[in-house]
């Protein structure tokens, strides 16, 4: 399958790039072990200092790295310029806090003394995905280019000129060759890099299959990994919650990025008391949004990022509604060029129907009623994924309550999901295993060495 940019809002072709050869990939490969023989040698303020440096090129270049994420994946251009800073906020905070993070660790032993080091392993594999193209490189490049690993990233086929762009980034902030590398190259050629002694860690951020062949493949060959998967993640509103605070979050959670998002609001689920009051404001926010080119500020529907994900949406909100589901609004392709899906809102969903139990990647909601916090804990956990969900109470002593019975990596209390670089970040059961971002985030690929003194 060819590497190309194909622009989902008119659907041509913008550019395309050819894979590596099985002998650049080895050069590579050797080039990046040689850097990190040294790397591993500097000292934490000096790898520091290159992540400063990645922050701020990000920050002067914002508009045009924004640009090529718009291009290539369809984001509304303000989304991108967001995510811009996102990344950008991830570098600075791991330049800040890595010294700290990374400070010997005193035990408390019976006699003598003893601590945990911290030490690098060795060159990190990331497998990144489309969505956020800039912002999940980050999140494992961070960590782990400032704790003394090297990175080479294999991006998603779809972005590869932000794929190709934030190694040039990286050469700019003056990092030796070889501490990031950018990898054109198919998926089938992970289990390969996984066997490669050189590589000591992987880590995912995709579907549940390409999780599970990764997984296959670092298990096979005794490697660490880590899965950030799909998530479909419970939104739940109490009778006591803020209804227009629930609908404001429930808009931006479940349809920033056109709902492409695996932390984004996909299962609403509101107590019988206020479900008719939050879904009539929710259906009202929603409909007459002007719909255009994600790169005119004013445009609040764009593209998916491909003509494949929107067909495969409409075949998904087609076969839940011939199951028997009701939509509000939308559950259509829009006519228009491009791969574009209308914002959906559905209702009456049946048990074990498509929406029901699958992951829906773009702008469609899905909304339930149900009578008491028990059913709305009991659906909630209903399902094989666990990455997120949100809590909508006035009283936070219940929300807590409520969250600590959701069976998922992350609850948030009166807001939607999001990511930030000060808090672990990651998921259960199918949603992967693992974490990301803040203190867990650059332990994950270090050796935790215990030094004994007698």
């Amino acid at each position: 399958m060819p590497i190309q940019t194909i622009n989902p809002y008119n659907n041509k072709l913008i550019q395309s790039f050819d894979a590596l050869t099985e002998s650049e990939l080895e050069h590579k490969l050797a080039q990046a072990h040689r850097a990190y023989l040294s790397w591993r040698n500097e000292p934490v303020s000096v790898r520091a200092e290159l992540l400063h440096k990645v922050s701020d090129i990000m920050l002067q270049r914002k508009n045009e790295l924004a640009k090529l994420i718009t291009l290539e994946m369809g984001k509304l251009i303000a989304q991108s310029e967001s995510e811009i800073e996102m990344c950008a906020s991830v570098y600075q905070y791991y330049a800040d806090h890595a010294a700290a993070f990374l400070e010997d660790k005193p035990l408390e032993v019976s006699d003598g003394s003893a601590f945990i080091r911290y030490t690098p392993t060795g060159i990190i594999l990331g497998v990144e995905p489309w969505n956020f193209p800039f912002n999940q490189v980050g999140r494992i490049t961070a960590p782990n280019i400032v704790a003394g690993n090297v990175v080479m990233i294999k991006h998603a086929s779809n972005v590869p000129q932000c794929a190709a762009m934030m190694e040039t980034i990286f050469k700019e902030a003056g990092a030796p060759e070889g501490v990031y590398t950018n990898l054109f190259l198919p998926g089938d050629k992970i289990a390969a890099l996984a066997a490669d002694e050189r590589v000591t860690g992987l880590s995912l951020t995709g579907s549940e299959k390409a999780g599970a062949s990764l997984a296959e493949a670092a298990g096979k060959n005794l490697k660490k990994s880590v899965l950030e998967l799909g998530g479909s993640d419970a939104f739940i509103i109490l009778d006591d919650a803020d209804i227009d605070l629930a609908v404001e979050k429930a808009v931006l959670g479940r349809f920033n990025n056109m709902g492409q998002s695996c932390t984004s609001s996909k299962r609403i689920i509101a107590l019988e008391a206020v479900a008719d009051e939050f879904l009539d404001k929710f259906k009202a926010k929603i409909i007459g949004l002007k719909v255009g080119d994600p790169l005119d500020p004013d445009t609040k529907i764009g593209p998916m990022v491909s003509e494949e994900a929107a067909a495969r949406l409409a075949e998904q909100v087609d076969d839940t509604v011939k199951a028997g589901a009701k939509i509000v609004t939308g559950g259509k392709r829009i006519d228009r060029e491009g791969a574009f899906y209308d914002f959906t809102i559905l209702t009456d969903i049946p048990k074990g129907s498509v929406a029901y139990r699958e992951e829906l990647f773009g702008p469609v909601a899905s909304f339930y009623k149900v009578r008491d916090i028990e059913a709305a804990v009991a659906l909630a956990n209903d399902t094989g994924f666990g990455l997120g969900g949100s809590v909508f109470s006035r009283d936070t002593d219940k929300a807590i309550a409520v969250a600590s019975r959701i069976d998922t990596g992350m609850v948030f209390i009166n807001q939607n999901v999001a990511s930030r670089p000060d808090l672990p970040f990651g998921g259960t059961k199918r949603s992967g295993y693992g974490r990301e971002l803040s203190q867990l985030g650059i332990e994950e690929f270090v050796n935790k060495k215990v030094i004994r003194i007698a």
